[in-house]
């Protein structure tokens, strides 16, 4: 794996994008970059200046009553948990205080939530966080799930997003397309890199990657 390029966040310099050129395999798709977020999810600092950045994006909001965070994004969670609390954004449980969760996920990787974990989820507004939204599928999937279990998903925040909206919910996140415009997700069987015989660099999920 070559070096990493990074994209400093114009607001924060805590706050920074790590990524490399490539070719890798995701769940999803094939993409042309890696985003590497482990110190933005994992690193005291940059964690919270990253929960923190994405807390601004909502201190608008009405009612928040439950942040469910995907792909290991409970740390940055918990301090956008705290700067929207202490901007003054309610939430509607008994305690004044937000839940922050995670999924489990089943045999057959759909999310679920266990009788002891369901009352944060059902008749709660819950905002979705996510590291990175390429293809929309794991998105689908906990909207879906936050649905099953009688939530109201009230908005999606990522650190990096490709796109802006999925089922009619606006992704507010900190990168995008402005900052990456020749990002490109594929279907594994669309792939211009497989076709053109690039090899894989490695193989990503939300933990991280394996190089090849």
């Amino acid at each position: 794996m070559q070096d990493y390029k990074k994209i400093d966040y114009q607001r924060n310099k805590d706050v920074v994008l790590r990524y490399i050129p490539g070719h890798f395999v995701t769940p999803n798709s094939h993409v042309n970059y890696y985003m590497d977020l482990s110190d933005m999810k994992s690193r005291q600092r940059e964690a919270r200046a990253t929960g923190e950045e994405l807390a601004e994006m909502y201190l608008a909001s009405d009612i928040i009553d439950t942040i469910l965070c995907l792909n290991s994004m409970e740390v940055v969670g918990a301090y956008m948990a705290n700067k929207l609390t202490k901007a003054g954004i309610v939430s509607a449980n008994a305690h004044q205080t937000m839940y922050i969760t995670s999924p489990e996920y089943n045999v057959s990787g759909q999310m679920m939530f266990r009788e002891n974990n369901q009352h944060m989820i059902r008749g709660k507004r819950v905002l979705i966080l996510i590291d990175t939204a390429t293809t929309g599928g794991t998105l689908k999937s906990a909207i879906g799930s936050v649905g099953f279990y009688k939530g109201q998903v009230v908005g999606i925040s990522a650190i990096f997003s490709f796109g802006t909206q999925i089922d009619n919910v606006q992704i507010r996140a900190l990168y995008s397309l402005r900052d990456l415009p020749d990002y490109a997700s594929y279907t594994s069987d669309s792939c211009p890199l497989c076709k053109n015989g690039v090899p894989v660099d490695a193989i990503c999920n939300g933990f991280g990657y394996s190089t090849l």
